[in-house]
């Protein structure tokens, strides 16, 4: 087992299920434009997602310790950070008015790609072992 992601994917989906929790019963108060609350939604959604696919990652690295299997858990903590991240930015930017609001819709895409990457790196890791 692959303590560290381990345990980043324990505090990523508890923050997930926090997230989700404001989303549904605090954001809700604050702003009732659907763009707004979809978006940050679906930064839940996909932090969630990719929590429980690092926690796989951990509990796999035993059986299959290849570098693949690691740059797996690397890159879904990067996608959660960058694509989930600048989701809830986005939202606090726009409910603010903040003109930031054009430095943060950027960065979402380049966190999708880490979630892509992770997974290419699970089927690189699937090819490669014997």
């Amino acid at each position: 087992m692959h303590k560290k992601f381990l345990a980043i994917a324990a505090v990523t989906g508890g923050l997930a299920v926090a997230f989700g929790a404001f989303g549904a019963h605090g954001l809700e108060g604050i702003t009732k434009d659907e763009k707004i609350l979809h978006g940050f939604q679906t930064g839940v959604q996909y932090q969630m997602y990719h929590s429980l696919a690092l926690l796989a990652v951990a509990l796999l690295f035993d059986k299959l310790p290849l570098a693949q299997v690691k740059w797996a858990g690397y890159c879904f903590i990067t996608g959660i950070i960058l694509f989930s991240g600048s989701l809830y930015l986005l939202t606090f930017f726009k409910i603010q008015e903040s003109p930031a609001v054009k430095y943060a819709g950027p960065i979402t895409p380049l966190g999708g790609v880490f979630f892509i990457a992770g997974w290419v790196c699970l089927l690189l890791a699937a090819i490669k072992q014997k």
